[in-house]
């Protein structure tokens, strides 16, 4: 994931469907926060209010899984209502969810693997990418193709702290947001590796707090979350 962050629309305007939009630092998203939050959104009345808490915890990138049908409608409110967030969209598959989450404001992509027609449309979006791995020859031919920020996934099914940091010695340039498995106890222990920037989690959105619409309590969990780096 090569290319810079795009700045960040501000409440009062468009999504990037419209075009450019206001400033905001540039760099990675694996250096936003320790943790992005993986959001399965069932119901896209329900992005706006949840962005807006995990954002105020202090867990501002926020990856939308384009798992149901809500997700495009959910990544276009967060994008436009929500300026302190840096939303994007996970479980891309194809060129075609490529293009379609970007129209709808997603600012980086993020998919569980890769195949060169997927990493070329990532790669002409415009907009950073993080394509999954799960092992080392897939690391190598990413690096071959420029690619240095991956997905490790499933985290913990593939290996787990242990193989990242196998990784760290022959592969020191490559950087991981590992997901999969991963929680509260667990994070600090990828956190701690010198290879990973970030890990991705969905343990400070559980169903129950979702479905009561408790953002204060998803703001605790956030701010929780925020507090891991090591």
């Amino acid at each position: 994931m090569t290319s810079p962050l795009p700045p960040s629309p501000s409440a009062s305007e468009p999504s990037r469907q419209a075009g450019s939009v206001p400033s905001r630092p540039a760099g990675s998203v694996l250096d936003l926060a320790p943790v992005v939050p993986v959001v399965v959104v069932e119901d896209a009345a329900d992005a706006v209010p949840l962005a807006r808490a995990l954002v105020a915890g202090g867990l501002p990138a926020i990856e939308v899984t384009l798992r149901t049908p809500a997700a495009p409608a959910a990544i276009r409110a967060i994008a436009a209502e929500v300026p302190g967030a840096v939303v994007g969209a996970g479980t891309v598959l194809s060129p075609a969810q490529v293009t379609d989450a970007v129209a709808a404001g997603a600012r980086f992509l993020v998919s569980p693997g890769w195949t060169d027609v997927l990493l070329e449309a990532m790669r002409a979006s415009g907009v950073p990418f993080l394509p999954g791995v799960s092992t080392t020859s897939e690391v190598v031919a990413l690096l071959e193709r420029g690619v240095r920020e991956m997905k490790f996934f499933p985290a913990q099914a593939a290996g787990g702290t242990a193989y990242l940091k196998s990784l760290a010695g022959p592969l020191p340039q490559a950087r991981f947001c590992p997901t999969g498995g991963i929680g509260l106890a667990t994070a600090p222990e990828y956190l701690a590796l010198p290879n990973v920037g970030c890990v991705g989690g969905s343990w400070m959105l559980p169903a129950d707090a979702v479905a009561a619409r408790d953002w204060d309590r998803v703001e605790a969990l956030a701010r929780e979350a925020a507090a891991l780096r090591p």
